[in-house]
């Protein structure tokens, strides 16, 4: 049954498992870490071990922020779509951290979702960047792949930002726990800042 309001009792977040074959469960330490920094240090009271909501299921609309990530193939289909797109335009936020590999399918999934709209990179200035913690110069590297520069995209309705791609970065591995990558405590701590950032934003925009 697709909802067309979004419901939230609580102020938790939640994991998308999504169709195509990708690992949408990778990262599996990273968002339980992001919870418990953001409880500890931005005021946030959310439950530690977050939900795993299906795309096209009316649970999303129970969760104000949702969280995706992976490696491979994103495939939405016709309810998938159908729910996502009334979740997002009622007020709900997608984050969508690529672990590698998944820009391409994301790209083609997004124009299913939204054909009329297209990512545009936020600028460094954008109020994300400080909302709490301040990142003068944009999105953090976090991990090298291919060695290009971070970027963070978006999906803007009235200007509000309602889904934003994170891509060359990935946050979710600095999320991770630390034996996991074996990343200095530097580059984790940026990586838990900006996921801050990013939930606080969400939460009150």
């Amino acid at each position: 049954m697709l909802c067309i309001s979004m419901h939230v009792n609580a102020q938790d977040i939640a994991i998308l498992k999504y169709k195509g074959g990708g690992d949408w469960y990778s990262n599996p330490t990273a968002m339980s870490n992001l919870i418990a920094f953001c409880n500890s240090n931005i005021n946030t009271f959310m439950n530690e071990k977050p939900e795993v909501v299906e795309a096209g299921s009316s649970d999303i609309f129970q969760y104000p922020f949702i969280h995706m990530t992976g490696h491979g193939n994103v495939f939405f289909d016709e309810d998938d779509i159908q729910n996502l797109r009334s979740y997002l335009l009622s007020g709900g936020f997608l984050h969508i951290d690529d672990n590698y590999g998944m820009r391409p399918y994301l790209e083609a999934a997004l124009k299913k979702l939204f054909p009329n709209k297209q990512l545009t990179e936020l600028s460094a200035k954008h109020p994300i960047f400080k909302t709490v913690y301040n990142f003068p110069d944009g999105l953090p590297k976090i991990h090298e792949h291919d060695g290009l520069s971070p970027k963070a995209m978006g999906l803007f309705n009235d200007n509000r930002l309602m889904l934003l791609f994170t891509y060359e970065s990935d946050l979710g591995d600095g999320w991770e726990d630390a034996e996991v990558h074996n990343d200095p405590q530097e580059v984790r701590l940026k990586a838990l800042q900006m996921g801050a950032n990013i939930i606080k934003y969400a939460f009150e925009n």
